[in-house]
């Protein structure tokens, strides 16, 4: 009887400590991966790239989705997050949960230097890696944590609070020039038909100045040396300069109106 009841009392403590193991063991792969839970909404999106990592940068071209190559990618849209806190449109057949706003974790390197905590993200030329900001440009958001790393072709992974904008580095004038410039070459990429119309009624307001100034010049000559020849007639050549100026206005305020138009369609 003794024997049995140790028998007994030994299967007992083995039972609980399987227990325990079973417990314990599945709860820490847990909190290791709830570690790196992205806190945003993420939707899902087919991305025409192989072997997409968690947090590689997303970008869109002409035809499909694809994991950014780009420094500074003015079309990137967000970053894979495979552990969500939510979750709309679920497809996960050929798809990936890619987050735009909120916390993710992203790929990152020291490529472009050493990042600290609230530095600018942005991506880089290492496919589907971040790097940190030091340029006016598209970024994806700001560091929640450090990254420090002597080898630039390290890739970590840190928090990251996305907030896709872009960044101008500094005023000046020759940076707010070429800040311009990089703007325009967006907007003429994206909105193509936008940017036609705007440089059509610039063009119009152009013509109609040029033809008004243009106008009231050969005609101001023209009375001036009409006014040498016959003083008698000043009253009616003064007159007459009167009405080309105001000739000149209405062709100016016409283009301005043509112009206006054409930003209207």
């Amino acid at each position: 009887m003794k024997k049995i009841n140790w028998f007994l009392c030994q299967a007992v403590v083995l039972f609980f400590i399987f227990y325990a193991f079973i417990l314990i063991f599945p709860s820490t792969s847990h909190a290791q991966s709830a570690s790196e839970t992205s806190f945003g909404v993420a939707h899902f999106v087919p991305i025409a790239d192989k072997n997409v990592k968690d947090g590689s940068i997303v970008s869109i071209s002409k035809n499909a989705y694809i994991v950014s190559k780009t420094e500074y990618d003015t079309m990137v849209i967000g970053v894979v997050a495979q552990n969500p806190a939510v979750v709309i449109n679920i497809d996960v057949i050929n798809k990936y949960p890619v987050i735009s706003e909120g916390h993710a974790f992203v790929r990152v390197s020291t490529v472009n230097g050493p990042i600290k905590k609230g530095d600018l993200i942005t991506s880089s030329s290492v496919t589907g890696v971040a790097m940190k900001a030091t340029r006016s440009g598209y970024v994806i958001g700001s560091a929640f944590e450090d990254f420090t790393s002597k080898n630039t072709k390290e890739i970590g992974k840190i928090d990251v609070v996305l907030s896709i904008h872009y960044f101008s580095a500094e005023s000046r004038v020759s940076t707010s020039l070429m800040n311009i410039l990089n703007l325009t070459a967006i907007a003429t990429y994206e909105q193509p038909t936008v940017v036609f119309r705007y440089f059509l009624a610039g063009l119009l307001i152009l013509i109609a100045f040029v033809l008004g100034l243009f106008s009231f010049g050969r005609i101001a000559n023209t009375g001036i040396e009409a006014l040498g020849r016959n003083p008698m007639a000043s009253r009616m050549i003064q007159l007459g300069i009167l009405l080309n100026v105001l000739i000149t206005i209405s062709i100016i305020a016409a283009g301005l109106a043509i112009a206006y138009f054409v930003l209207r369609l």
